[in-house]
């Protein structure tokens, strides 16, 4: 069984880059953004056949669907960029194929084809099961004896993965809650994400099945045309959210990822700041890759070097006034204190 590793954390931390840098390891098989494109539907309690995983890989997410539909595309969404035979408006593009198999292979419909192929008969087992055997697969077809998935936002799966998968390992990467919270705050996704909470606050309905029509009735007229396939994308490019819901959202994320990798043996968890992967781009790497389980080489070092972006950092008090950083901060504060705290627990 190839080692498997998740990173976990908010999102808008370098965590793409870091993808693309495990991507660039020959002995990495790099998984972007696998659990955004699955989600819960691929991992259903009980018993599942070939043909059903199959579907809930198929399937297009929904609300990424939705998106495309209406124009409002995140930078994530690669297929997007080099379209092949699927489409938002007439097939639906399949969730593996939005983000996960193009970071992979130049080819990612001929290779999901070669995944529907193999999928499609397995026999009928736990979920689990089938992901590792999709995994083991992907290894075997593009390389990789380490199996690393990361997705943003993606604190909340955290204890799931621990209870599908007992043996793997979590690194939980953030950056400085300001810089952080502003990014998402520009980002087309933590833009609808900071939105659907702002509906279900309002209805106070968690699950959207739930909404009844009283229920989107009562939502002001600015919000109720994001429950539906389309929507007019300025309804998210141009609505004034406040930065603090940002800091806030960072903040709930932070503590969710540093409360989970407490509640984990030393040997399974890792930290990972992307300031000190700015600073101390070799070392930090090096660390991962031990943690991982692959060596390093000086070509992948030297190559990973050149993908890091240092101009993003400080962003928040380049671009705000002291007044709107001093607030940003506070609504930060939570977040930071928890992983002030979660730095001293794990150095002990």
């Amino acid at each position: 069984m190839r080692s498997l590793t998740f990173v976990i954390g908010t999102g808008r931390s370098g965590s793409t880059a870091l993808s693309r840098i495990l991507n660039t390891h020959p002995d990495v098989l790099s998984l972007n953004e696998y659990m955004a494109s699955v989600g819960d539907a691929a991992f259903p309690e009980g018993r599942v056949s070939g043909a059903e995983f199959w579907e809930a890989l198929f399937r297009p997410t929904p609300y990424f669907a939705n998106m495309i539909r209406s124009g409002v595309l995140m930078p994530e969404f690669l297929y997007t960029h080099r379209p092949g035979r699927y489409t938002a408006r007439s097939t639906g593009i399949p969730a593996l194929s939005l983000m996960v198999l193009p970071h992979l292979t130049d080819d990612p419909d001929g290779l999901l084809d070669e995944i529907r192929a193999a999928v499609i008969d397995w026999p009928v087992r736990p979920a689990a099961e089938h992901h590792e055997a999709l995994f083991e697969l992907l290894g075997t077809r593009v390389g990789g004896s380490a199996v690393v998935e990361r997705s943003g936002y993606s604190t909340g799966w955290a204890p799931g993965l621990r209870a599908a998968f007992p043996y793997a390992k979590f690194v939980h990467l953030f950056r400085d809650g300001p810089d952080c919270a502003l990014s998402m705050s520009r980002h087309p996704g933590y833009r609808v994400i900071t939105l659907i909470r702002e509906i279900r606050e309002r209805t106070g309905v968690e699950n959207f099945a739930d909404l009844t029509e009283e229920h989107v009735r009562s939502l002001p007229p600015d919000l109720a045309p994001l429950l539906g396939e389309e929507f007019d994308p300025t309804l998210v490019q141009d609505r004034d959210l406040p930065l603090r819901r940002f800091g806030a959202l960072w903040s709930e994320l932070v503590i969710q990822g540093t409360r989970f990798l407490d509640g984990l043996p030393a040997a399974h968890r890792m930290t990972l700041a992307y300031e000190d992967l700015l600073d101390a781009p070799r070392e930090e790497l090096s660390r991962l890759a031990a943690f991982v389980g692959v060596e390093t080489s000086r070509p992948w070092l030297d190559g990973a070097c050149a993908q890091l972006d240092t101009s993003r950092r400080g962003s928040a008090e380049k671009q705000l006034t002291a007044s709107e950083l001093d607030d940003l901060k506070e609504s930060c504060a939570p977040g930071s204190r928890a992983l002030g705290m979660a730095g001293s627990a794990f150095s002990d």
